[in-house]
Formats: structure tokens, C-alpha cells, sequence
């Protein structure tokens, strides 16, 4: 099945899941910006709780509306991939989603202060743009049940699970508790999400597309590497307003921009669209893993948000757990990334070596923090990690790589 031209009403029968040169449209690609506005939000907000030493708080309200936004994303992703008609309808239904991310993002700043103060957990707001996404997520899948019989049990499935676990959201509302319950629920309830997916496609597998999943996920991973730009710009505007522009300037900007680049770089050598369409079982962990991955992208740019705020003086943290602000999440998108690549891939042991010598970089960044070294010259070390990696990915691991998929197109 073709993308209707005119944008009359189009038949909802299932998209071709081998067909050739199947890219992200431009509704999806404008559908991607809503969310820049989300990772914007939720990295101003972490990066001000750490400055002020409210480290617990601030992962934890972090980690929460990561998964939000993440997920809300995979959600259409993946039903757009299967099923985008690109008529009226389908546009008019994207857009009511996108008024519903917007609507989150709205909520996290009042879902992040709630989280500090621990005596009640605001997600109002946020479940309210939830409603609005899920509202129209349901009707696409009823559109797809009433038009593609093929698929109409895993259609009904979906929109039933997606309904079932956002009645639980609601309830959530009106339920007074202090935040460590109010989590445990929380938790109940994203293990239902992750599990809706899994349990409706054992109704039938849809016709979701590898290349273009994988096309879809690497743009998104652009979106969250915007955050590391935005980070990169706020530290740099800070060194430059205390001391002008100065040798440490520049090597601030080269390190913030350095290691977004080479945090980019190291994604896209992963061939993830060739190796999920020989291997279409292994999209639920490799889907799935991304969160981890889209959420340490962003936590990296939160970090260079402290870094700024280190170098205005508005921070109560030392110089060593600034620095690891930074670092952590860079190490754990280096874990992320080594995950789904060996999972797909095949472990490698040249891969594992490489792994922990970024891992061993990184860390000693935070160690050299502790011992006196400034923090603009520590992100330097920290940047340093993906830019070796790349490196050695050129010189060395790019021909194994591709013997490797060679392997996987041959047992196909």
C-alpha cells in the first residue's frame, strides 16, 4: 500500500513492511518537534534540582518523565510505521497527539517540584496529555481494526490495552499519596505499558517496517542530542560572561560539542535497520532499550546544565559530582549502545575491550575532578571517550562489523 497523494480518506489496510525506499514522512518529522520542547523542559528542570543538591529527587522525577515522553513517542512511531496513510484523517489524529505532548510538557515543571517535596505526586498535567495522545492513539488502532481484517484482532487488542492501562493514569489522580507510593503505582503501571505492545501483537504481528523504524529512532536520537547542544550553549555562555572569551571558552565549547558529535557518531555506525530485517524477533528489546538510551542522551545535555551552573557559582555541588553529572550518562548511553549492538550484532570481544576503555575514560574524568583538575578540562576528558572509540571504530571494528552482517544476512 502506497501514501495517499490527493490526502482524501484512504484505506487503512497495512503498510508494505519490505517496501523499498520507505523513509520517515514529514508529518513525522514535525511530529519529532513537539518533543523537543519536552527534553527541553525536563533538562532544565533536572539540571536546577542537582545545581541545588536534590540529587534522589531529581533522577527520580527525571526518569519519570523521560519514560513519558519516550514512550509516548515508540507509541506512534511504531503505529505510524504499520499503518501511516498520511491522509486528512491520519494528519488530523497526529495532531491531536502532538497537542497532547505539548500539554505534558506543560506538567513536567509542577510533576519535577512535587517529586522534591515528596508529599504528593502532580502528574495532572501530565496524565491530561497522556488522555489527549491516547484518545487519538485508540481511534487510529479502531480505524486500523475496521479497515485491515488481517490484523483487526491485534487492532482491537491494542486499543484495548491502551485504554485499559490509561484508565489506571486517571485513577492515579485521584489518589493522594506521598511520592514513594504513588511510585510504586507508577511502576505497576509502566510495566503494563510495556507489556500492552508485546501481548497484543501475539494476536498477529503488524507491518511495521525495519529500515524506517530504524530511520525513525536515529531521528528521534537527533532530537534528544538537541539537549546536549542546548547544554554545550548555556556552559559556554557561562564561562564566557565570568571571564570573556578565553582559552577555557573554547575549551568548553569544543568539549560539549565534541561529545554530543561523538555521541551521535557512535549511534549511527550501528546498522540497526539492516540487522531488524533479517531479525525482526529482536525489535522488542532493541525498541524497548532505546528508552534507556533516548533518556541518557538527554541526561547528558541536563548535565552540561550544571556545568554551567558550576561555572556561575549557583551550584552547592563540587566539582568531582559535577563532572559526574556529566559522565553518567554518557557511560550509561556507552553501556546502552554496547547492549543493543552485541544483542543484535553478536558480543564481540574486540567490542568489549573497546566499551571499557571509554567506560575507563569517563571514569577517570570524575576522578580527576576529585583531585583538582578544573571541570572544563575534566568534560574535555569525558569527550574524549566517544571521540577514541570513533577512532578505533574506523581503523579496526568497521570490518568486523561488517562480517558480522554478513553472518546475520546469510542465517536470514
Amino acid at each position: 500500500m502506497t501514501q495517499s497523494q490527493d490526502h482524501h480518506v484512504a484505506r487503512m489496510g497495512g503498510r508494505d513492511p519490505h517496501e523499498e525506499n520507505r523513509t520517515a514522512s514529514p508529518l513525522e518529522l514535525f511530529f519529532d518537534l513537539a518533543f523537543v520542547v519536552s527534553f527541553g523542559v525536563a533538562g532544565n528542570e533536572v539540571a536546577h534540582l542537582m545545581a541545588e543538591g536534590h540529587v534522589a529527587s531529581s533522577l527520580a522525577a527525571f526518569a519519570f518523565i523521560m519514560f513519558g515522553v519516550c514512550w509516548a513517542w515508540v507509541n506512534f512511531t511504531w503505529f505510524a510505521s504499520a499503518y501511516d496513510t498520511d491522509d486528512w484523517v491520519f494528519r488530523v489524529m497526529t495532531m491531536v497527539q502532538m497537542l497532547g505532548v505539548l500539554i505534558f510538557a506543560l506538567g513536567i515543571p509542577a510533576t519535577f517540584a512535587s517529586v522534591d517535596e515528596g508529599d504528593h505526586l502532580d502528574n495532572t498535567v501530565l496524565v491530561l496529555g497522556y488522555v489527549v495522545m491516547r484518545i487519538a492513539l485508540v481511534g487510529q488502532w479502531l480505524r486500523a481494526a475496521a479497515q485491515d481484517p488481517a490484523h483487526r484482532r491485534t487492532a482491537l487488542a491494542y486499543a484495548g490495552f491502551v485504554s485499559l492501562v490509561q484508565v489506571g493514569w486517571v485513577t492515579m489522580i485521584f489518589i493522594d499519596q506521598p511520592v514513594g507510593p504513588a511510585f510504586a503505582m507508577t511502576g505497576v503501571l509502566i510495566l503494563l505499558e510495556l507489556a500492552a505492545p508485546w501481548l497484543a501483537e501475539r494476536y498477529g504481528k503488524t507491518p511495521w517496517h525495519a529500515h524506517h523504524v530504524a530511520e525513525r529512532y536515529g531521528l528521534f536520537a537527533i532530537i534528544a542530542l538537541g539537549e546536549g547542544l542546548l547544554g554545550t550553549v548555556a556552559a559556554l555562555a557561562a564561562v564566557v560572561e565570568h571571564q570573556g572569551w578565553s582559552f577555557e571558552a573554547g575549551l568548553m565549547g569544543f568539549a560539549g560539542a565534541g561529545l554530543t558529535f561523538g555521541m551521535w557518531w557512535l549511534y549511527f555506525i550501528f546498522p540497526s535497520g539492516e540487522a531488524l530485517h533479517h531479525q525482526r524477533h529482536k525489535s522488542w528489546v532493541w525498541g524497548y532499550g532505546h528508552i534507556v538510551v533516548f533518556a541518557a542522551i538527554a541526561g547528558t545535555g541536563a548535565g552540561l546544565h550544571v556545568a554551567a551552573y558550576y561555572v556561575e557559582h549557583a551550584t552547592v555541588l563540587p566539582a568531582a559530582p559535577v563532572v559526574a553529572c556529566v559522565a553518567i550518562p554518557v557511560a550509561v548511553f556507552v553501556l546502552g549502545i554496547f547492549g543493543l549492538y552485541s544483542y543484535l550484532m553478536g558480543l564481540d570481544a574486540l567490542h568489549v575491550l573497546l566499551t571499557l576503555g571509554k567506560l575507563a575514560i569517563v571514569g577517570t574524568a570524575v576522578v580527576l575532578a576529585a583531585v583538582g583538575l578544573p571541570v572544563v578540562w575534566c568534560l574535555v576528558v569525558v569527550a574524549l571517550g566517544p571521540a577514541v572509540a570513533v577512532v578505533v571504530d574506523e581503523l579496526v571494528v568497521a570490518r568486523r562489523r561488517e562480517a558480522a552482517l554478513s553472518r546475520i544476512r546469510a542465517g536470514a
